[in-house]
């Protein structure tokens, strides 16, 4: 929807604490509004939306304090309070609420069931947990899932029946359109390529929540790994604690440390990339996250495929929503959701 697009370019430019940001003042002629949440391990971030699923208002805080799922709960009821108070809105106003989590989703149960890196959290009922706290409608999935739903509403993927999200920040993982549905799998884990066995990867067999051998090269906290395993203060002027954002920086400006970790990183993704292109001969994969996103990534993955163009042919692009993709899919699931017409005790 271009009205979603338009909201998110204009609130690109958020506080990082406890901050509400507004677009517009909510029509009255639009009695029920919606919340998306998007839970990191560092951040929490909620949009307040109307029934066209245009977003009114944003609202941020920290989580890196907060692990417990009762007090990221009591953090989401702060932010929901703020938002519906910055548009006047009655608490009766809310009519769903959806959340992204980071990690394994039982979406029919609405149970966290295991993360990564992130907070973990094991076999929670956050829908539960949400609809007791706000009395409305919840939905939860993987925070992966509701990007690549984002990116399938409102962003680069729209029209796209098969496509792939690949989601590299903190960690790594994929949401999987086919026949324009997304893909969960029997169990759930659909989607978890971080565990993928790839040449050069670590094969040592995972722990449950832990990341996988993929993703401990070319996720995030992976890639500064890497970076550490390889630096020395006489090949470049770059800190040992540096960012994958200024390596990939510095690799654009020809520093060789920075330029050989790309290419290995570059390398192994695209490995990934062409074995889920063989199995679901999905023709476009979208590369999101705050590290997929980054261009120097992009053009040497692509270089990777080329390679091996005879066999698979698959176009990568950069996310079109960026780090909103996964809010503007919660959006979308909230509204969804708020078509529920079954009745919920109030908390």
């Amino acid at each position: 929807m271009k009205s979603i697009i338009e909201a998110s370019q204009a609130m690109a430019h958020e506080k990082s604490t406890g901050s509400v940001s507004s677009l517009t003042n909510p029509r009255q002629s639009t009695p029920h509004y919606v919340v998306g949440a998007d839970i990191g391990g560092t951040s929490l971030r909620l949009a307040l939306a109307d029934g066209e699923g245009t977003i009114l208002a944003r609202w941020s805080a920290s989580t890196a304090d907060t692990r417990d799922a009762e007090a990221v709960v009591g953090r989401i009821r702060q932010g929901v309070d703020a938002l519906l108070s910055e548009g006047s809105l009655k608490p009766e106003s809310l009519s769903a609420i959806a959340a992204g989590a980071p990690g394994v989703t039982d979406v029919d149960r609405g149970i966290v069931i295991a993360t990564s890196y992130l907070m973990g959290w094991r076999d929670i009922p956050l829908r539960q947990m949400l609809e007791a706290e706000f009395g409305v409608p919840a939905a939860v999935d993987n925070d992966v899932n509701m990007a690549a739903i984002g990116e399938q509403r409102a962003g680069v993927a729209q029209g796209a029946g098969d496509f792939v999200f690949l989601a590299l920040g903190t960690g790594l993982g994929a949401g999987l359109v086919l026949n324009g549905e997304l893909h969960r799998g029997s169990i759930w884990t659909a989607g978890e390529i971080g565990y993928m066995l790839v040449p050069g990867t670590n094969e040592a067999p995972a722990k449950r929540g832990e990341p996988g051998g993929l993703e401990a090269m070319v996720g995030g906290e992976g890639i500064k790994s890497l970076w550490k395993s390889r630096w020395s203060s006489d090949l470049t002027s770059l800190p040992r604690e540096a960012t994958p954002t200024q390596i990939f920086d510095h690799a654009l400006l020809s520093n060789p440390l920075a330029q050989e970790v790309l290419q290995l990183v570059a390398r192994t993704l695209g490995y990934a990339i062409y074995n889920i292109s063989l199995i679901l001969n999905s023709p476009l994969f979208v590369l999101g996250g705050s590290v997929g996103v980054h261009p120097a990534l992009g053009d040497a993955t692509r270089a990777v495929l080329h390679e091996r163009r005879e066999q698979v042919q698959p176009v990568l692009v950069r996310s079109g929503l960026g780090k909103d993709a996964q809010l503007i899919g919660a959006i979308f699931l909230a509204l969804q959701t708020a078509s529920r017409k079954e009745a919920l005790p109030s908390s």
